[in-house]
């Protein structure tokens, strides 16, 4: 355990957690910072972050700010005299008397190979956009928009039944894992940030409620796509029998049947889109919960009129 480097860790959701999980095993952490606790869920009951629970789990103190900017916020920071922050899904942009105040700076493990996918979808991106790999990237943090210089990268393959959930917990282990092989090298000055490449950063925006609307004019491939890269958030999904159904899982077959048209294949529900057919694996109709495609059949039986 390296007991003299004092680390500050700064993420929120279970992406996180990992490295978190594996920075506690190896280092002092002396601090936690979160996203505050917020409404969640039907009953719009308060839930924490996973990272505040973990955080408490493991005894350490943890602050909750609504910006990290305010004051007592910066005291703190101090107080705790880090010799590092690590930034894993955070959720702030760091300014730059945060990204001074620690003698090694601020180090961030990122969802992508950067400099592709910049910003707050990364592994949603990957998937829409039909890349075969991703991957995580350590980087040292600037002011930018995930544009600091390279410590480390590992790479990937996304499968062909990959959802952003299923992506999203393979990256978080292996972002740990290569952050606790590179810290050592990284603060000992062996490994050296390189700068990124300015002509092949792309960039993933935050996805709205919206972006999960499926359009069957689109191409049945694209839709596959969507539907993967939008499970569990925001949720692939079009209306039907007066309210919505999601689709968490989707494969295409070649059909030329019209687009938007519901019929059944081989015993599952499928709709005609640009080029094929979309069958949909597994879906969830409003107010139910979640269930294969061949069960959602069984009670929908205006399906294919």
């Amino acid at each position: 355990m390296h007991l003299m480097t004092k680390i500050v860790f700064m993420g929120s959701p279970d992406f996180a957690v990992p490295t978190l999980r594996a920075l506690a095993a190896h280092y002092q952490v002396v601090g936690a910072v979160t996203q505050p606790d917020r409404e969640a869920g039907r009953g719009r009951a308060i839930k924490s972050p996973p990272i505040k629970t973990l955080a408490t789990e493991l005894g350490l103190d943890v602050i909750q700010p609504e910006k990290l900017r305010a004051p007592e916020v910066m005291n703190q920071l101090r107080l705790w005299s880090p010799d590092l922050i690590v930034v894993a899904a955070f959720g702030q942009i760091l300014k730059p008397d945060v990204l001074a105040l620690p003698l090694h700076g601020c180090v961030n493990v990122h969802a992508s190979l950067l400099p592709r996918w910049r910003g707050a979808a990364p592994i949603q991106a990957a998937i829409l956009a039909g890349d075969s790999q991703t991957g995580v990237t350590i980087m040292k943090m600037d002011q930018g928009v995930d544009t600091g210089a390279i410590i480390h990268q590992r790479a990937i393959k996304i499968e062909d039944d990959d959802t952003a959930g299923s992506l999203s917990e393979k990256l978080s282990h292996l972002g740990a894992d290569l952050l606790i092989e590179t810290l050592p090298r990284y603060l000992s000055g062996e490994l050296q940030p390189q700068t990124q490449d300015e002509s092949k950063a792309t960039y993933a925006p935050m996805l709205k409620k919206e972006d999960g609307l499926l359009d069957f004019a689109k191409p049945v491939e694209e839709l596959v796509r969507r539907v993967h890269a939008f499970n569990p958030w925001p949720g692939a999904y079009f209306k039907w029998n007066g309210g919505m159904l999601k689709v968490h899982r989707a494969h295409a077959e070649a059909d030329n049947a019209s687009e938007g048209q519901r019929l059944v294949c081989r015993g599952q529900p499928a709709v005609g889109a640009r080029g094929g057919l979309l069958i949909l694996d597994e879906v969830q109709p409003s107010g139910k919960k979640s269930m294969s495609g061949k069960a959602f059949l069984s009670g929908a039986h205006n399906w294919a009129d």
